[in-house]
């Protein structure tokens, strides 16, 4: 085997996996393709058109054994795959919540791959672990969180992958915060609380984390509230299941629930976990990011009191995914319950606890240099531009809500809070046929092609959700999306009369 590459006697050429110069020339014809697919977006359907299975059908059954050309990949990126994509990124993009991406967070991601950092302990990657340091503390002084949450404090922030990881690494903590107390042998009275607006993702943890699927209490939410969790309820619930003997260990609160943006009260909650010595856990995934804006920061008010953070600036703040905040009161605390220390790792710095090694701060191990995205993203743009970004959206949101409004067809099923509007149709007095009429409104618009959004239901009523966000809507993409959703509604309610 030469230095310069690998040589098979079977195949014609040698084999070098990364040449530079062939790096280079690929990677611009990459870049060519990325650009264009960018530029290009509008035209592809939003929602994708494929039936299940199309992909199988279309591929070998098996991987070539000699390789193929570069150029071939690519044309077959354009003919098989684009067709089975549904596109986040296309300006007509209106579900779910966006997952916002920028050139700065696109180049940030190619200096993670091209250095290739695993950063699981702070001697293995220093740069990758001292610049989260950095830009976790930056980003918590954009939102205004005390001290007790920084790095230059007495807390600390640690990039996760999504909420779900940042959920169940505080659940964690806290229920051996419990047991430690009370035994292992007692996990079976441990109970977890939120609301029945709290995203699915803390169930799901409950189960990884062991908590009886029974002990996972979802508080009901009401119209009257704004769908909001009560403190009272909670309160209630909690006083009940330590009447019974079972121990409450954690609360999840939630600020911008995904399905209607509800904003939980902090400070209440607080009160009802500082009284029970609960864990209080703050899921703030996507309405988090609009609070650098002084006019929503306000939804923040009562985080200080609060044990854990969580954020994602993949959804709103233009990092692309995976990049999840989660702030600290006390790193101690999950460290104490996710720390390894095989004697491969053991060197002077971590002995000394001079440094940070975040493989001790989460459930996975190794670590991409996620960092460097969010570093050049503040850097390229600064929090005057991100301000701007967000509060565009907002405005194309309250945008949209004015059309809904002006229409006597449609009714605002709850108030808009930051970029998302929840509607429906209610021409039609029937309710069975109103039930009905929605989902078909849905599926009309969907299966156009030329947008694409969700729906909940919340309060037992059917809803539509309308989220603006992607990084490429602009005005005129909300103005050709309510002429659609008014197109679709002509045509069933003639179908109805």
């Amino acid at each position: 085997m030469g230095s310069l590459g690998k040589s098979d006697p079977n195949l014609d050429d040698e084999f070098n996996p990364l040449d530079p110069e062939e790096f280079r020339k690929q990677a611009y014809q990459t870049i060519d393709f990325i650009a264009d697919y960018y530029k290009n977006i509008d035209s592809y359907p939003v929602l994708s058109q494929v039936e299940p299975g199309y992909l199988r059908a279309r591929l070998p059954e098996s991987a070539p054994y000699r390789s193929e050309p570069f150029e071939t990949i690519l044309k077959d990126v354009n003919r098989d795959i684009i067709p089975g994509m549904t596109h986040w990124l296309s300006p007509n993009f209106f579900a779910y919540f966006p997952a916002t991406v920028s050139t700065a967070a696109f180049l940030g991601e190619m200096m993670c791959t091209a250095f290739n950092s695993v950063g699981f302990n702070w001697l293995a990657a220093p740069a990758s672990t001292e610049l989260e340091l950095v830009v976790m503390d930056w980003l918590a002084q954009l939102l205004q969180l005390p001290k007790s949450f920084m790095h230059s404090g007495t807390g600390g922030g640690v990039l996760q992958g999504t909420t779900s990881e940042a959920i169940l690494c505080t659940l964690v903590a806290a229920r051996d915060r419990v047991l430690e107390t009370i035994g292992d042998e007692k996990i079976a009275k441990l109970v977890v609380y939120g609301s029945d607006q709290t995203h699915s993702t803390l169930a799901k943890a409950c189960k990884v984390a062991g908590i009886l699927p029974r002990n996972t209490r979802l508080i009901p939410t009401t119209k009257h509230e704004n769908f909001s969790l009560s403190s009272a309820q909670l309160r209630s619930a909690i006083e009940a299941d330590v009447a019974n003997g079972l121990v409450p260990i954690y609360l999840c609160g939630t600020v911008g629930t995904t399905s209607s943006n509800a904003v939980d009260p902090l400070d209440q909650l607080a009160d009802v976990a500082s009284d029970f010595g609960m864990w209080f856990h703050v899921d703030a995934a996507y309405a988090g990011s609009a609070c650098i804006c002084p006019e929503f920061r306000h939804f923040l008010n009562g985080v200080e009191r609060a044990n854990s953070l969580s954020l994602s600036p993949h959804k709103w703040l233009l990092t692309y995914l995976d990049c999840c905040c989660l702030w600290l009161k006390e790193p101690a605390s999950i460290i104490k319950v996710l720390s390894t220390d095989p004697e491969y790792l053991k060197n002077k710095p971590s002995e000394l606890n001079s440094v940070v090694d975040y493989k001790d701060w989460q459930i996975g191990f190794g670590r991409r240099f996620r960092a460097l995205r969010l570093w050049f993203v503040l850097r390229s743009y600064g929090v005057a531009k991100l301000q701007i970004h967000i509060r565009s959206d907002v405005e194309m949101a309250k945008m949209f809500e004015e059309y809904v409004r002006s229409d006597p067809r449609f009714e605002i099923v709850v108030p808009r809070e930051f970029a998302l509007v929840c509607f429906r149709l209610t021409a039609i007095h029937n309710s069975d046929s109103l039930e009905l009429l929605n989902p078909k409104l849905l599926n009309w618009v969907n299966t156009s092609g030329r947008m694409y959004m969700t729906h909940t239901v919340i309060g037992g009523t059917y809803i539509l959700r309308f989220a603006v966000g992607s990084t490429l809507t602009m005005e005129g993409h909300v103005s050709a999306a309510w002429h659609l959703i008014k197109e679709g509604a002509d045509k069933l309610l003639r179908e109805n009369n």
